[in-house]
C-alpha cells in the first residue's frame, strides 16, 4: 500500500500530475478509513499524510519565493499542486493518527502554518496563529540537531509569510517572532550564515522602523561581528545602518572606517544622509561629496568582480546622494565612471539610465519652479522616456530595479502635480500604481500618494468612480493614518458628487454639494450663475445670517432717507455694511461647537472657490464666517476696537459682539493652519472691495468734486467737518486696518504653531499689497505693521526666505529714515545677512537695498564710514563682506557732490581691483556695479577704468541676458545700454583723429541702441542713436561707409519704431535710490550737445531714414528705397521733418516711372526756384521719356521771371536758361525732331539777348579800336525772327516791355523782344562775360546739331567766335591803369601772353566784365564747348580764328581753373596751330612755356590719391564679394562683334574741396588730351608716357571707354613707329573694351592702317571687309538714332570711299593684264565714285569731293593706259584732265571763301603750308599732263566731348583725313 501511494506521489511531483495526486489522496483517505482496495488489513504509514499535504500545498509558493531569492532545503515543504483543501484534510488525518514523533511532525506544523497564513495585514489574529505554528515547528526542531534543517525551512517560510507586514505601523508585530527565529538560528549553528546575516539585518531594520533604537543598538554588538566574519559582503550594509542611525559610538565608527576605503566612503555617504535626515547639513557638504568621490579613484578597474560590484554600489549611492544634495558636478562624474565600468547586467544599465534622467531633471529644476513652458515640455519628455524604461524593467522582472524606476518616475512627476498639468501624468502614474500593486510592493507610502494623485486626476476629468476607488486604495495603504481624515473627507465629497436625484440631509453635506457644483462651472458661465451656487452653499451653512452679511455690500439694500447731503450715500453705504456684518457673530454664538471643525473647513473651501471664480462678495462673507471661529483673533480685534472708539467701525464686529463670542479655541494645528490660509484670502478680497470704492489699501479716500449749483455767496463745507464723510472715511480706513490685521494674525498663527512658511507668506502679502506705498516713498505709514512683522520673524524665523526679510527690513528702515530715526534696523538686517549664518544669507540684490539705505542714513547723520567700508560687526563670509565693501563704496560715490556731507571714498582703480577680485553671488548686482563704476570713472575722465569696467559689464551682461526672466532681462538691457553708451562717449573723448576708434565708438553706440530696445526704453534708444549719428556723420559721405552702416541704420530705425510703440514695462521694480544721487540712475544720462540733424528726436529719425534711403540709392535699389520712404511717411508725425522724405520720395517715384502727383503737392508752398529745382531733379530721374518731358516743361514753366520777379531773384533767369539749354540737348538725344531742339535753343538765346546791364552796374569802357557800330552777324539763318530776351544773369535785368507769359511746349512762339529790338543787335550792348559765354555755348550747340555744310552752320560758329572774341574787348580799370589792348593780327594773337598782374586781378575780381569764377561759373564746361568750336573752325579751314579761342582757353585755365597743367594743354594746342600756320617763333614760345615736363609729380600723386580714396570708398565690405569683383572680367565686346556704345563723354572736373585746380580723377583725361596733341606734333616719347599713365589710371577707375581711347592712341603711336604687331594688339584690345560711334570709326581706320602697313597677302580684302562690317553697323544706327544720321552718313560714305580707293589700288597693280573683265571693273569703280561724290555733296561734305575727283581722274588714266585705240586713249586723258580741273576749281572756291571770312573778322591770312602746288596726273613719258594738287595742312582735334545733360552721344569728331590728302587751307 505504501509503495503504491509513494509511486503516485512521486509521479505527481515529477510530472506535475494533479490526477496522480488525486489518486494518491484517495488511496490515503480510503486506507485511513480501513477500505483499502487491495488488503484492508495492510499497515499504513502516517508519514504519507504529510507528503500528500505538502504536494497539495505546493501552488503559489514558487512564485512567492521568487521574491525571497531562496529555496527550501530537501525534506522541506515544496508546495506545487495548489490544493489547500487536500492538504488541510491530510494534516488533520495525520494529527488524528498520532504517528511516531519524527521530522514529519515538524513538517506537519509547517503545513498547518501555511494553511492558516493571514490573508491581509488587517487580520492580526490570523497572523498570531500562523506565527504560533511556525514557532511550534521551530521549537520542535531546535532540540534535535538532525532536525535543524526544519528550523531553516521554517525561517524561510516565515519570512515569506511576514513580508506584507514589513511596512510602517506593523513592524512592531514582527519583532517578537523574528527575534526568536534569529536566536534559534544562532543556537543551531546554521550553515547558511548569509541567510542568518540577512535576517539579522532585517531585524535591525524592524527595530529602527518601529522606533526602538535602543534595542537596535543592543543588537549591533552581536550582529556586526557575526556579519563581518561570516557575511563580509553584507558588512557594508551593516556599517551603513550603524552610521546613519548612530547605533555605535562615533569613535568606534571612525576607527572602523580606517580599515578600508569601502568603509570610509560608506561612512561619508551615510554621515551626510544622517545630517540630511536631521535637516542639519554641514556647510561643507559639497566638499565632503567631492572628497568622497576622489577616494573612489583608489579603486582599480582591474580588481576582482566583488570589488567592482562594491564600486558600482558606491558610485550609485554617491550619485543618488549628490543629486539629492544638488551637487551636479559629483553626480556627473559618478555617472561617467558608471558608464566607463563595463557591465552586462541590464538592471544596472537601467539604474544608470534613471540616474541620467534625474540629472537631466535637476538641471531643469530652476526653470520648473517657475514653470517655463520649454522646461515643462522637457520634463514631460523625460517622463515619457522613463515609461519605456519601466516596461523594460518589468520585462526584466527584478523587483529592485522596478522600485528604482518607479521611485525615479514619481520624483520627476512631483513638480508637475499642478491642477493644469497633472492630466499629463495620468498614464505614468497609472503604470506605477499597477506594477507596484501587482508586485504587492511594500512601498506603501509611495503607493498611497500615487493613488491620492490619481484620484485628483480622475476627479479633474469627471471620472468619479475610478477616483473613489483610488481613494479607497489609498485609505487601505495609509497604515499610519497620515492622510485618513483628508481621504475620508475627499471620499465623502466624491460620494456626494456622485449622488443623482438625491438631496443630502446634513447641512454640511448640502454645502459641500453646492460647492462642488460651483467648481464644475464652465469658464464661459456668467459670474451670476457661479455666484448663485456659492450663495446656496453659504445659505446651507448659515441660513439665518449669510444672506444678511452678503447683502452688506448690496447698494440696493441701502436705505438713504429723505435728506440727502453731499456724502449721504457714502455714509449710508458704510453704516449698512457695519450693521450687516455684526450679524455673523450671533450665528457663530448660537451654533457653538457643533461640527466646528468640519464647518471651518467648509467655510474655508467656500472662500477659496469664490476667490478662484472671482465672486469676491461671497469670498469676503465666507472668510468672515470662517475667521469668527478663531477666538484668539476675535479677542484681539475686540481689544483693538476698544482702543479706537473714536475712529469708527472696523467693518466687521463691535466691541460688545466680540466680547460675547467666547468660543472654545480650536487648538488643532491643522485648523490654525486653515485659519492662516483664509487669513490670507480675506484681506485680498477686502482689497478688491477697497478698489471698487476707488481706494488702494492704506490709502485715504478723496471726496468727489461738488458739481451741484449753489446760490451766490455759498461757502462749500470742508469734508473734514462733515460727520457723514468722516464716518465713510473711518469705514474705509477700518477696511484697510482689517486687511492688515488679518495678515498680521496669520503671521501670529505661524508663530504660534511654529510654521515659518506662514510668517513668510504674511510678509509677502503685506509687502506686495503695500507696494504702491513703498514705491511712493510712504514707508513711514507702514512702520507699525512692518515692525510687528519683523518681531514675529525674529521669533519664528523666515522660512529660509532671507530675501523677503531683507526687503521687509529695507522698507522699515526707509520708513524710519524718513522719520530721522537712526540706522539700527538696517544694521540688524545687515548683520543678520552678513554670512555668519549660511542659512540667513540673502541675495546680494536685497542686501544692496539695505546698504543704500544705510549709507544714506549715515550721510544724513553726518557720520563718516570707516576704511572697512561696512558695519562694525563683520561677518565670517569673506565673499559677502567683499561685496558689501564694494557696494558701500559705490553708494558713497553716489551720495557725494549733492551739497551734503561728502564721504572719503577709495580710488576708482582700487575699487575696480576689489570688484575684479570679488566672488559675486548675483550676476545682476555685479553687472550693475560695473555699470555704475564705469559711470563714475567716465565722470572723473578716467578713460582706462571706464573702458575696463564697461567692457566687463558688456561681456557679462550678454552672457546672462538670455538666462533671466523678462523683467530681469529688461534691467540687464538697461545697464548694458548705459555701459555701451558710456564706453562710446569715453572713446570719443579720447579719439585724437583715429578713424578706427571712431568705428569702435560707433559700434558701442549701436550696441547701446540695441540694448535700449531690449529694455524698451525710448529715452536710452534715442540718446544712443544721437551719439551714433554724431560719431558716424564724418564717415557717411562715402558710399562704401554707407553700405557698411546700412544694416546698422536699418536696425536702429526698427528699434526706435518698436520702442516708440511700447511703454516701458519694468514690473514691480523698486528703485535703488528714492532720493537724489550722482549715480547712473539719475545723473548719468546727460545728453551733451548734438549736431543739428540730431538735436531732437524727429529730426534724428528723419535723418536716419534719409541716410537709409541713400544706402539703397547707392546700389540703385529704388524699390527698396521707396519702401523705406513709405515707412518713414507712415511712422513720422505730420511735421516739417517729413519734407526731406517727400523730396526723396518724389525723385524715386520719378525714377521708377510711378505717379508722384500727391507727393509733389507737398512743395506747392515752396519758392519758384526750389520748385523748378525739384522738377529739374525729377527730369533727371524720370524713368520714361514722357516723364522727363513733363518734368522739364514744369521746371521751365515754374520760373516766372517777367518782369519784376527777376529783379528780386536774379538767379532764376539763369536757371531758366540752363534748364532750356539742357532740355534742348535732351530732346536731341531722345531723337526728337531737330526743329524742336533748335526751337528751344533759340528760345534760350532770345532770353540771353534780352538781358541788359542793371541800373546800378557801371558801363565798361570799350577797348580802343572797337567801332561803336560794330554789329553782330545774325544769330540765325536769313529769314529767322529776332528772339526775345530771357532771364537776368549776374547783374542783368530784363529788357523793358517783355511779355510775361510762358509758352507751352511747341505750341506758341517764344517771347518777342518787342518792336524796339527788331533788327540787328549790336555787340557793344553785350558787356556781361557770363552772358557772352552762354550765348557762345548756345550757338555752338546750334552748330553741332547739323553738318558743316548745313544752313546756318557757318553762321553759328562765327557768332560763337564773335561772342568769345568780344570777351577780350571788355575791360575794367586795373590799379588806375588800363589793360593793354588785345592783339590785332594773327601773329600777335599767336605770340600773346596775358600779363601775370592781369591774371592775378582776374582771379580776385568778381565783376561781370572779367574772366573770373563768378562770370565763368562752370569753367571746364565752357572749355569743353571751346574745344568743339576749335574743331568746327578747323573743319571750315579757319585755323587763324582758333588762336583767340585757344588763348581764351589759356586765360580761363589760368584765372578760373587755376591749373597750370590745363593751361599747358592749350599752349600745346596753340603751338600745333602756330606750327601748321608756319608761325614757328610763336610755336616755339608756346612749347617753351610748357617745357619738357608733361606730368607733374603733384598730378600723379593727386590722381593716385583720388583713385585710392575711391577704391576705399567703393570697396566691398565682404572679402568674398571683393574676390568676385577682382576675378570677373571687364564687360568686353566679343571678338568680331561691333557694338557702338552710348558712352559717357568726359568733361574735366574742378577740385570740389578747394574750388581751384582739377580733381585728381580728371588728370587721366587731361593726359589723354595732351598725348593727342603731342602725337600730332610727332612727340612720341612724351605721348607714350602720358598715354601709359592715363591708360593705367582709367583701368583702375574702371572706365573702359576712356581706356579704349588710350589704347587706340597707343596703337596710332605704334603705327607711327612702324610697330604694327603692337599696334594691332592695342587696337584689338581697345575694340574689346568698346566705345561710341567715333571710337569705332577711328579705331577701324587705325586698324586698317596697321593691316595695310604689313606685307600680308590679301590685306586690302581684309580691310575692305573690316570697313563693310562697320558700314552695316552704322546703317542700323542711322535708323535707331535719326538725329545722328548726318554724321553716320558721312562716316559710312567715307568708309565706302576708302574701300573704293583700295580696290582702285589693286586695279592699278593689275594694269597690263589681258583680262577682258578689267575694263568693266574700272567702269564699275568709276560709277561707284560718282555715287560716293554725290553722297558727300548730299551730306554736306562738299570739300571731300576733291579727293573723289582725283580718284576718278586716276581711273580715267588707267583706262587710257589699257586702251589700244589712240583716239580713245586721248579721250580718256582729256576726261581725266577735266576732272582735275574741276577739283582745282573747288579748291580755289574754298580758298576765296576762307579769305572772305577772315577778312570779315579783321584777320589777315597767314601763308601756311597749304600753298597751291601742281598735281601730276601722268607719269613721265605720257602725252598729256595736268597738275592740280593742294596738299592738306589741316589737323583735326582728337578729343572726346559730351554735351551737358546728355546721356553720352558724341557730337564732335576727328577730321577724317580722306585718302589723297586733299587741301583744306591756303
Amino acid at each position: 500500500m505504501d509503495l503504491v501511494i509513494t509511486q503516485e506521489l512521486a509521479r505527481a511531483e515529477s510530472h506535475q500530475d494533479a490526477a496522480s495526486l488525486k489518486r494518491a489522496y484517495e488511496l490515503i483517505k480510503s486506507a485511513n478509513l480501513g477500505k483499502s482496495e487491495f488488503d484492508p488489513t495492510e499497515s499504513f504509514s502516517p508519514d504519507l499524510f504529510v507528503l500528500c499535504a505538502e504536494q497539495a500545498l505546493k501552488g503559489d509558493l514558487e512564485l512567492r519565493l521568487v521574491f525571497l531569492g531562496r529555496r527550501q532545503r530537501p525534506g522541506g515543504v515544496l508546495l506545487q499542486m495548489g490544493q489547500p483543501e487536500v492538504s488541510e484534510d491530510c494534516i488533520q488525518m495525520y494529527f488524528k493518527a498520532k504517528g511516531p514523533v519524527t521530522h514529519f511532525l515538524g513538517r506537519a506544523h509547517l503545513c498547518r502554518a501555511q494553511l492558516c497564513a493571514p490573508k491581509s495585514t488587517e487580520n492580526l489574529e490570523e497572523f498570531e496563529n500562523c506565527v504560533t505554528q511556525y514557532m511550534k515547528a521551530i521549537n520542535f526542531a531546535k532540540g534535535e540537531p538532525r532536525y535543524y534543517f526544519l528550523v531553516y525551512n521554517a525561517s524561510v517560510l516565515y519570512w515569506q509569510m511576514v513580508r506584507p507586514f514589513l511596512k510602517p505601523g506593523y513592524y512592531q508585530y514582527v519583532i517578537p517572532s523574528l527575534s526568536q527565529i534569529v536566536s534559534v538560528l544562532n543556537l543551531t549553528e546554521e550553515e547558511d550564515k548569509d541567510w542568518q546575516a540577512e535576517l539579522m539585518l532585517e531585524l535591525l531594520e524592524c527595530y529602527l522602523q518601529a522606533g526602538r533604537k535602543e534595542e537596535a543598538a543592543k543588537l549591533c554588538p552581536t550582529a556586526a561581528p557575526f556579519i563581518k566574519e561570516h557575511a563580509p559582503h553584507r558588512y557594508q550594509q551593516m556599517f551603513s545602518v550603524m552610521v546613519r542611525h548612530e547605533l555605535m559610538d562615533e569613535h568606534q565608527l571612525q576607527e572602523e572606517k580606517k580599515r578600508s576605503i569601502n568603509l570610509a566612503i560608506t561612512f561619508h555617504i551615510n554621515f551626510l544622509k544622517q545630517k540630511l535626515d536631521k535637516n542639519d547639513l554641514p556647510e561643507d557638504a559639497n566638499k565632503i561629496l567631492k572628497s568622497t568621490y576622489k577616494q573612489l579613484d583608489l579603486y582599480n578597474h582591474q580588481s576582482p568582480p566583488s570589488t567592482e560590484e562594491e564600486k558600482f554600489f558606491l558610485l550609485f549611492e554617491l550619485a543618488h546622494l549628490s543629486l539629492t544634495l544638488k551637487c551636479e558636478d559629483v553626480a556627473v562624474s559618478c555617472l561617467s565612471d558608471l558608464k566607463d565600468i563595463v557591465s552586462k547586467d541590464p538592471g544596472k544599465l537601467i539604474e544608470i539610465e534613471c540616474l541620467e534622467y534625474e540629472l537631466e531633471a535637476l538641471r531643469l529644476e530652476s526653470k520648473i519652479k517657475i514653470y517655463i513652458r520649454v522646461a515643462v515640455e522637457t520634463q514631460l519628455n523625460i517622463i515619457q522616456r522613463l515609461e519605456v524604461v519601466l516596461q523594460r524593467a518589468i520585462r526584466l522582472g527584478d523587483p529592485q530595479v522596478i522600485h528604482v524606476v518607479c521611485t525615479t518616475q514619481w520624483n520627476l512627476c512631483l513638480p508637475l502635480l499642478q491642477h493644469n498639468l497633472r492630466h499629463h501624468l495620468r498614464k505614468p502614474l497609472t503604470n506605477i500604481a499597477e506594477i507596484l500593486e501587482k508586485m504587492d510592493s511594500l512601498m506603501v507610502l509611495l503607493r498611497c500618494q500615487v493613488h491620492m494623485e490619481m484620484a485628483r486626476i480622475e476627479e479633474g476629468e469627471d471620472r468619479l468612480e475610478p477616483a473613489m476607488e483610488h481613494l479607497q486604495k489609498a485609505m487601505r495603504l495609509d497604515g499610519q493614518g497620515l492622510y485618513q481624515e483628508k481621504l475620508k473627507m475627499a471620499f465623502n465629497r466624491l460620494r456626494l458628487c456622485s449622488m443623482l436625484y438625491q438631496s443630502p440631509e446634513r447641512a454640511e453635506d448640502k454645502a459641500i454639494m453646492a460647492i462642488e457644483q460651483a467648481k464644475k462651472a464652465m469658464p464661459k458661465d456668467s459670474v451670476r450663475k457661479k455666484r448663485a451656487l456659492l450663495v446656496n452653499a453659504g445659505l446651507a451653512l448659515a441660513p439665518d445670517t449669510f444672506q444678511i452679511v452678503l447683502d452688506s455690500e448690496n447698494e440696493t439694500k441701502v436705505s438713504i432717507g429723505r435728506n440727502r447731503g453731499r456724502f449721504t450715500v457714502l455714509y449710508a453705504k458704510a453704516r449698512h455694511h457695519i450693521l450687516s456684518v455684526e450679524k455673523a457673530a450671533g450665528h457663530v454664538r448660537r451654533l457653538g461647537s457643533e461640527n466646528e471643525k468640519e464647518r471651518v473647513l467648509i467655510w474655508a473651501e467656500l472662500a477659496k472657490v469664490a476667490r478662484k471664480q472671482g465672486v469676491w462678495d461671497v469670498c469676503r462673507t465666507a472668510s468672515r464666517f470662517c475667521l469668527l471661529y478663531d477666538s484668539v483673533k476675535v479677542k484681539k480685534m475686540a481689544r483693538a476696537k476698544k482702543g479706537r472708539k473714536k475712529r469708527g467701525a472696523d467693518g466687521s464686529l463691535d466691541a460688545k459682539a466680540h466680547s460675547q463670542v467666547l468660543l472654545q479655541r480650536p487648538g488643532s494645528p491643522s485648523l490654525l493652519r486653515k485659519f492662516a490660509e483664509v487669513g490670507f484670502i480675506s484681506p485680498e478680497a477686502t482689497v478688491h472691495l477697497l478698489q471698487s470704492e476707488g481706494v488702494e489699501l492704506n490709502d485715504h479716500p478723496k471726496p468727489t468734486e461738488n458739481l451741484s449749483q449753489h446760490p451766490t455767496g455759498y461757502v462749500l463745507e470742508s469734508p473734514e467737518e462733515n460727520s457723514e464723510w468722516n464716518t465713510y472715511k473711518s469705514w474705509i480706513e477700518s477696511l484697510s486696518q482689517y486687511a492688515m490685521n488679518s495678515w498680521l494674525r496669520s503671521a501670529e498663527i505661524g508663530q504660534e504653531i511654529q510654521e515659518a512658511w506662514i510668517v513668510q507668506n504674511a510678509m509677502v502679502y503685506v509687502l506686495n499689497h503695500n507696494h504702491h506705498l513703498i514705491m511712493a516713498g510712504r514707508q513711514k505709514e507702514l512702520v507699525d505693521a512692518l515692525y510687528h512683522l519683523l518681531t514675529i520673524v525674529k521669533a519664528v524665523g523666515h522660512n529660509g526666505d532671507s530675501l523677503t526679510l531683507a526687503m521687509l527690513c529695507n522698507a522699515l528702515a526707509r520708513g524710519l529714515i524718513i522719520s530721522w530715526i537712526p540706522t539700527q534696523v538696517c544694521e540688524f538686517a545687515l548683520t543678520l545677512t552678513n554670512g555668519t549664518v549660511p542659512e540667513e544669507v540673502v541675495p546680494i540684490e536685497a542686501r544692496q537695498q539695505l546698504i543704500a539705505t544705510w549709507v544714506k542714513a549715515k550721510q544724513l547723520l553726518q557720520q563718516q564710514i570707516g576704511t572697512r567700508l561696512g558695519t562694525e560687526e563683520q561677518g565670517t563670509n569673506e565673499d559677502i563682506s567683499a561685496m558689501t565693501r564694494i557696494l558701500v563704496a559705490l553708494e558713497m560715490y553716489s551720495c557725494n557732490g549733492l551739497g551734503l556731507m561728502d564721504f572719503t571714498v577709495p580710488s576708482l582703480a582700487n575699487l575696480l581691483k576689489m570688484v575684479s577680485e570679488c566672488n559675486w553671488t548675483d550676476p545682476l548686482v555685479q553687472l550693475q556695479t560695473l555699470a555704475r563704476l564705469s559711470h563714475f570713472a567716465y565722470t572723473a575722465h578716467d578713460h582706462e577704468v571706464t573702458m575696463v569696467c564697461s567692457q566687463k559689464a558688456i561681456q557679462m551682461g550678454i552672457k546672462y541676458l538670455r538666462m533671466l526672466n523678462p523683467v530681469q532681462a529688461q534691467l540687464v538691457a538697461e545697464m548694458l545700454s548705459a555701459s555701451s553708451c558710456i564706453q562710446g562717449k569715453s572713446i570719443m573723448e579720447n579719439l585724437k583723429g583715429r578713424k578706427q576708434l571712431r568705428l569702435s565708438a560707433s559700434t558701442a553706440f549701436f550696441e547701446s541702441v540695441r540694448f535700449g530696445g531690449m529694455a524698451q526704453s525710448s529715452a536710452l534708444v534715442m540718446l544712443a542713436a544721437r551719439h551714433y549719428w554724431n560719431t558716424q556723420l564724418p564717415l557717411l559721405s562715402s558710399a562704401a561707409n554707407r553700405k557698411k552702416a546700412r544694416h546698422i541704420i536699418q536696425r536702429i530705425i526698427n528699434i526706435i519704431n518698436k520702442t516708440e510703440t511700447k511703454t516701458q514695462e519694468k514690473g514691480d521694480v523698486q528703485l535703488l535710490h528714492q532720493w537724489p544721487t550722482a549715480d547712473l540712475q539719475s545723473g548719468g544720462t546727460s545728453q551733451g550737445s548734438f549736431l543739428p540733424e540730431a538735436d531732437d528726436d524727429l529730426s534724428l529719425r528723419a535723418a536716419l531714414y534719409g541716410l537709409l534711403f541713400h544706402c539703397h540709392a547707392d546700389h540703385e535699389d529704388w524699390e527698396g528705397g521707396l519702401k523705406v520712404l513709405d515707412e518713414a511717411v507712415q511712422i513720422l508725425p505730420r511735421t516739417a521733418h517729413r519734407h526731406l522724405i517727400f523730396k526723396h520720395m518724389v525723385l524715386v517715384k520719378a525714377k521708377l516711372g510711378q505717379n508722384f502727383t500727391m507727393e509733389i503737392q507737398k512743395f506747392k508752398d515752396e519758392s519758384e526756384d526750389y520748385l523748378a529745382h525739384m522738377w529739374h531733379r525729377l527730369a533727371l530721374n524720370s524713368k520714361n521719356v514722357y516723364g522727363e518731358l513733363t518734368c522739364y516743361q514744369n521746371a521751365i514753366q515754374a520760373l516766372q521771371v517777367w518782369p519784376r520777379a527777376v529783379l528780386e531773384k536774379p538767379e532764376s533767369a539763369w536757371h531758366k536758361v540752363d534748364y532750356i539749354m539742357e532740355f534742348s540737348e535732351w530732346l536731341y538725344y531722345q531723337q526728337f525732331p531737330i526743329e524742336d531742339v533748335t526751337f528751344h535753343l533759340n528760345w534760350a538765346i532770345d532770353i540771353l539777348l534780352g538781358m541788359k546791364p542793371s541800373r546800378d552796374t557801371p558801363e565798361p569802357a570799350l577797348r580802343p579800336g572797337t567801332a561803336p557800330g560794330h554789329a553782330v552777324p545774325p544769330a540765325v539763318p536769313s529769314g529767322s525772327e529776332s528772339r526775345p530776351s530771357g532771364e537776368q544773369g549776374h547783374d542783368l535785368e530784363p529788357a523793358p516791355g517783355h511779355p510775361q507769359g510762358e509758352p507751352p511746349f511747341m505750341q506758341e512762339a517764344p517771347e518777342s523782344l518787342g518792336p524796339e529790338h527788331l533788327g540787328t543787335v549790336f555787340l557793344e550792348k553785350l558787356q556781361n562775360v557770363r552772358q557772352l559765354e552762354a550765348l557762345a555755348r548756345a550757338h555752338i550747340l546750334l552748330a553741332l546739331l547739323g553738318t558743316p555744310s548745313a544752313a546756318g552752320y557757318q553762321d553759328y560758329c562765327l557768332m560763337a567766335y564773335s561772342f568769345l572774341r568780344h570777351i577780350w574787348q571788355i575791360h575794367t580799370p586795373l590799379s588806375s591803369k588800363e589793360v593793354e589792348e588785345p592783339p590785332a593780327s594773327v601773329e600777335a594773337w599767336a605770340s600773346y601772353f596775358c600779363p601775370e598782374e592781369v591774371v592775378a586781378f582776374f582771379r580776385q575780381d568778381r565783376s561781370s566784365f572779367t574772366v573770373n569764377i563768378s562770370s565763368i561759373q562752370r569753367p571746364t564746361y565752357t572749355l569743353y564747348f571751346l574745344d568743339h568750336l576749335v574743331k568746327a573752325l578747323q573743319k571750315m579751314s579757319l585755323h587763324e580764328l582758333t588762336i583767340p579761342v585757344l588763348q581764351l582757353g589759356v586765360l580761363i585755365s589760368a584765372c578760373v581753373v587755376d591749373s597750370k597743367s590745363l593751361k599747358d594743354l592749350y599752349h600745346l594746342r596753340l603751338a600745333l596751330v602756330c606750327s601748321d600756320l608756319k608761325l614757328r617763333e610763336a610755336a616755339a614760345l608756346h612749347e617753351d612755356t610748357v617745357g619738357q615736363v608733361y606730368i607733374g609729380d603733384s598730378e600723379q600723386s593727386s590722381c593716385r590719391k583720388e583713385i585710392a580714396l575711391r577704391k576705399e570708398k567703393t570697396r566691398e565690405p565682404l572679402l568674398e564679394e571683393s574676390l568676385l569683383t577682382l576675378t570677373e572680367p571687364l564687360p568686353a565686346v566679343p571678338p568680331g562683334e561691333i557694338r557702338p556704345l552710348v558712352a559717357k563723354d568726359q568733361i574735366l572736373k574742378m577740385n570740389g574741396e578747394t574750388g581751384r585746380g582739377l580733381e585728381g580723377t580728371s588728370f587721366p583725361l587731361l593726359w589723354t588730351l595732351k598725348a593727342e596733341v603731342l602725337l600730332d606734333m610727332d612727340s612720341y616719347q612724351p605721348a607714350r608716357l602720358l598715354l601709359s599713365e592715363a591708360q593705367q589710371a582709367f583701368q583702375e577707375l574702371k572706365d573702359p571707354c576712356a581706356e579704349a581711347r588710350c589704347l587706340q592712341l597707343l596703337a596710332q603711336l605704334a603705327n607711327k613707329e612702324k610697330n604694327y604687331s603692337q599696334a594691332r594688339k592695342m587696337i584689338e584690345l581697345a575694340q574689346r573694351l568698346g566705345g561710341g560711334e567715333e571710337f569705332w570709326y577711328q579705331s577701324t581706320l587705325t586698324l586698317a592702317d596697321t593691316l595695310l602697313s604689313t606685307e600680308k597677302e590679301g590685306k586690302e580684302v581684309m580691310v575692305c571687309q573690316l570697313f563693310q562690317r562697320l558700314i552695316e553697323v552704322f546703317k542700323v544706327l542711322k535708323r535707331q538714332r535719326p538725329n545722328r544720321a548726318p554724321v553716320l552718313e558721312f562716316m559710312t560714305t567715307d568708309l565706302e570711299a576708302r574701300s573704293l580707293n583700295l580696290r582702285i589700288q589693286v586695279a592699278q597693280e593689275s594694269v597690263g593684264s589681258e583680262s577682258s573683265e578689267f575694263p568693266f571693273l574700272l567702269s564699275e569703280l568709276y560709277d561707284q565714285l560718282l555715287e560716293i561724290e554725290e553722297k558727300f555733296v548730299n551730306c554736306g561734305y562738299k570739300e571731300n569731293c576733291v579727293d573723289i575727283k582725283l580718284e576718278r581722274g586716276k581711273i580715267k588714266r588707267l583706262c587710257a593706259q589699257m586702251e589700244r585705240d589712240e583716239d580713245q586713249r586721248t579721250a580718256y586723258y582729256l576726261e581725266a584732265y577735266d576732272v582735275a580741273q574741276s577739283a582745282v576749281a573747288e579748291e580755289e572756291e574754298l580758298l576765296h571763301s576762307v579769305q572772305s571770312l577772315l577778312a570779315l573778322q579783321d584777320v589777315s591770312v597767314c601763308p601756311g603750308p597749304g600753298a597751291t602746288t601742281g598735281l601730276t596726273l601722268w607719269s613721265p613719258g605720257e602725252e598729256a599732263a595736268c597738275t592740280a594738287h593742294a596738299p592738306c595742312g589741316h589737323r583735326g582735334e582728337l578729343t572726346q566731348g559730351r554735351l551737358p545733360g546728355a546721356p553720352g552721344m558724341q557730337l564732335g569728331f576727328r577730321e577724317s583725313g580722306v585718302v589723297g590728302g586733299r587741301g583744306c587751307g591756303v
